[in-house]
């Protein structure tokens, strides 16, 4: 297993050594959100507002009258994350104008799964991104929607069985390829989209404490990894988000102002195969199925690869 290099420009003392994502919050054993959001708060610090969508997040965060957050926090609607966190970047510029506000950088963050972004909430995010809000938004990207049943999303793999795409004699599960959010986000030409997940702290971090000091809308894709939906042992947790990266399905890379950069570069990739064996939605797929999802991953790869040398041809 390849170690984790210190992302470049990555400041440790910045790192806010409080927990303002409580411990002893109410996320099953193993999940991947809770994890992620622990170590984007630390990057964040406490000048922090959080709108954070309907979801498998709020509701192991803030049961009545409980609360896991250290930070101001906002619960919207599962299609609106990014409304509202526009609506607070303009609250907040109009009183600081005003000299009602203090006059320091505070991190404003839309945070939904991957059914409030690449679903319900895409025409919102749509809309702040071409605005031009400066605001981070973070899609904790556990594959479907967990909270409410384990239902296919257009984040969900080609191959997973869910509740809504069940495999069986007729079907293998979800039929349609995963939805590229990253990228649609790196279409609207904003500064900053990166690829994260919890397995790579040190990675995450750096992207997390980049996303906040861009001026501009910043986009993060977490993948979230969840024992509960994905059907993998609760310890196997860490080790399935690396293996998610060391396949190449989840290649971790960052867009700087249109410019893609590969930070986790695998020159001999583990077969896909070690990745899906552990989780219990790809259980039913045969060698066939297999040897396709391969040859997905292979072509998704090159054309990263080829962008990530062709984007630093500009540079020289």
């Amino acid at each position: 297993m390849p170690q984790e290099k210190q992302h470049p420009g990555f400041i440790p003392r910045l790192i806010s050594p409080r927990e303002l994502f409580a411990e002893g919050n109410r996320g099953c054993q193993g999940c991947g959100e809770a994890l992620a959001i622990r170590q984007i708060l630390k990057a964040a610090g406490p000048d922090t507002i959080v709108c954070s969508a309907t979801g498998c997040v709020e509701i192991i965060s803030s049961p009545y009258p409980e609360t896991a957050w250290r930070v101001p926090w906002i619960h919207v609607a599962f299609e609106n994350a990014a409304a509202v966190a526009s609506g607070v970047e303009a609250a907040i510029k109009i009183l600081k104008k005003r000299g009602r506000y203090h006059d320091r950088k505070i991190n404003i963050i839309a945070l939904a799964g991957d059914g409030g972004t690449a679903d319900i909430g895409l025409q919102a995010l749509s809309g702040a991104f071409e605005r031009r809000h400066d605001f981070t938004y973070i899609c904790t990207d556990n594959e479907a929607y967990m909270n409410t049943g384990i239902q296919r999303s257009s984040a969900t793999p080609y191959g997973a069985s869910t509740t809504t795409s069940p495999a069986g004699k007729e079907s293998i599960g979800q039929t349609t390829p995963k939805k590229d959010m990253p990228m649609i986000a790196a279409a609207h030409d904003i500064p900053y989209v990166a690829t994260c997940c919890p397995s790579y702290p040190m990675d995450l971090l750096a992207k997390a404490a980049k996303a906040f000091n861009t001026e501009g809308p910043s986009y993060l894709h977490v993948l979230s990894p969840c024992p509960t939906g994905w059907r993998h042992e609760s310890h196997l947790t860490v080790e399935i988000g690396r293996l998610a990266v060391e396949t190449g399905v989840f290649p971790l890379y960052e867009i700087i102002e249109g410019r893609l950069k590969m930070n986790v570069v695998m020159e001999k990739r583990k077969p896909v195969k070690e990745y899906l064996k552990h989780q219990g939605r790809f259980r039913h797929l045969g060698p066939d199925e297999i040897e396709e999802i391969q040859r997905i991953v292979d072509e998704k790869y090159v054309r990263l690869l080829r962008r990530a040398e062709f984007d630093r041809s500009l540079e020289r």
